[in-house]
């Protein structure tokens, strides 16, 4: 370039016009032409290859994916999982209803808790008694299906007697049948299979379900600062328990309160679709016979 450089300085003006020059320019612009034309195409090539990913990920943002976790979902063996879980609720019920402290409480306390409180108790005793359960995909239920799926609810079903406590209404169903989604089950497996890897003992269960049942912050409670108490204590005898019997005792209890941090993300709906609709649905199937 310098020798170049030098040769223009001292060329005349006819030097501009010979045919050296004229190839060497020439030869110049098409150089930079091509190369003008080569950036054009790759700028292209490279427009027409994101505008299907950009299209895709706005439909993504938009429409949300149809697949993977966001499948509908049933039980593999509705006969055993229902029973397995129906058991598990004869026994929660029979836990909270000889529970000294929640047989204090006045019967519409007793319910407020009761219907809050019996899906995340049935889950950490699906966790307790170690309850596995497989599921297959679903396809959406018809119009029909959600008509012949659907019960009324009857207010007089509300009620506390003496008797065990009945179960809440969410186990009615009165909803429109809609199966869980993959995702939604994901999580309560997730939940089970962490209460197992901490291996959790009896009394740990216990003190967990009391920290459950006795939620002070419910809508509708008006011993709320007695509540709040029960569950106090319940943690208490928790940490108790584990500093007796765990090195490292904070972290355990630490790892706890995270498990706990996870059953309450689980809907009360999933549980009620996933173990309760197919007992509802052969009950409509057999009494329609």
């Amino acid at each position: 370039m310098a020798c170049l450089d030098r040769c223009r300085c001292c060329a005349d003006n006819r030097r501009q016009s010979s045919i050296l020059y004229s190839i060497l320019k020439s030869e110049e612009q098409k150089s930079e032409t091509q190369e003008q034309e080569q950036e054009q195409q790759q700028h292209q090539h490279q427009h027409q290859q994101q505008q299907p990913l950009e299209r895709a990920q706005r439909q993504g943002q938009g429409q949300g994916c149809s697949c993977g976790s966001q499948r509908r979902v049933a039980l593999k063996s509705p006969q055993v999982a229902c029973k397995a879980a129906s058991a598990v609720l004869v026994k929660t019920l029979r836990f909270v209803k000889n529970v000294p402290c929640f047989q204090e409480l006045p019967l519409d306390e007793q319910l407020v808790l009761v219907r809050s409180c019996w899906a995340p108790l049935l889950v950490l005793g699906l966790a307790q008694d170690r309850v596995h359960f497989e599921t297959v995909e679903t396809s959406e239920p018809s119009m029909l299906q959600r008509i012949l799926t659907t019960r009324r609810r009857d207010p007089d079903d509300l009620e506390l007697s003496s008797s065990p406590p009945a179960l809440p209404e969410p186990l009615a169903l009165t909803d429109p049948l809609q199966p869980p989604s993959a995702a939604q089950v994901q999580a309560i497996k997730g939940f089970l299979t962490k209460c197992w890897s901490l291996d959790i003992s009896t009394k740990e269960y216990a003190y967990l379900k009391g920290t459950v049942l006795f939620n002070p912050d419910l809508p509708g409670l008006h011993c709320v600062q007695y509540i709040q108490g029960l569950q106090r204590e319940a943690q208490q005898a928790l940490n108790e328990h584990i500093r007796m019997l765990h090195r490292g005792h904070q972290a355990r209890f630490a790892k706890l309160n995270v498990a706990l941090s996870l059953l309450r993300s689980i809907n009360a709906n999933v549980i009620a679709e996933l173990f309760f609709r197919p007992i509802i649905v052969l009950e409509n199937r057999a009494g329609s016979r």
